[in-house]
């Protein structure tokens, strides 16, 4: 029988995190959870050891780090990556996430919501789509960086360090053959960024797409 672990990079979301860490816990289906701190400077790490768990540190900060850092530690088979920073999970959340790859319908979830905001995705991620990987545009969420998959899946691919780790994590799927679904679990409510984030998002997304079309190459 297949094992589950969840995941969670966080960086100073000391508001949130108690409240993903209980709902996690409260899951019959979860058999492990990973909480990886990415160098917070807020009270962050406090609040999950207060919770009973103690936080792994990735002292590079960059949420591809994290990601990479949590997934060596991992002890299950299937593994739920999601984000610290959203307050209002659904209460079938991660059944709905793992259900297909348990089911073997497929070997990747993305998940798919409503949320406003966007500007990032409508912008660039998908018209870059469009021109590289248009069999993908079929996505709606395609920087959604709340995901699931096999961990002999994840350990194949190179996760980008920054922001460009959620997209080249579903481009590489993509490219390895792998059998990917998207899974709606509706409405969701995050922390909005501000014009000079985006900006840094933007490029490290363009850079993630275009390394991975052969546009574009890095040392």
């Amino acid at each position: 029988m297949s094992t589950i672990s969840v995941v969670i990079p966080a960086l100073n979301e000391e508001k949130n995190i108690a409240k993903i860490i209980e709902y996690v816990k409260h899951s019959s289906i979860v058999d492990e959870l990973i909480i990886v701190d990415n160098n917070s400077t807020d009270n962050t790490r406090e609040i999950v050891r207060k919770h009973g768990i103690e936080p792994l540190v990735c002292e590079k900060r960059g949420k591809g780090y994290a990601m990479e850092y949590g997934l060596k530690q991992v002890k299950g088979d299937i593994v739920l990556f999601t984000d610290a920073d959203i307050s209002n999970y659904a209460p079938d959340f991660i059944d709905k996430m793992v259900k297909p790859i348990l089911d073997n319908e497929c070997d990747f979830v993305k998940a798919t919501f409503s949320r406003e905001g966007g500007r990032v995705t409508e912008l660039v991620a998908k018209p870059l789509l469009e021109l590289t990987f248009p069999e993908l545009t079929e996505y709606s969420q395609p920087l959604s960086g709340i995901i699931a998959g096999r961990k002999d899946l994840f350990n194949k691919i190179k996760f980008e360090k920054d922001y460009g780790v959620d997209i080249g994590i579903l481009i590489d799927c993509y490219k390895l053959n792998s059998r990917m679904k998207e899974v709606n679990i509706g409405k969701i409510k995050n922390d909005s960024q501000d014009w000079k984030d985006l900006t840094h998002m933007a490029r490290e997304v363009s850079k993630s797409i275009l390394k991975r079309s052969g546009l574009l190459h890095t040392k």
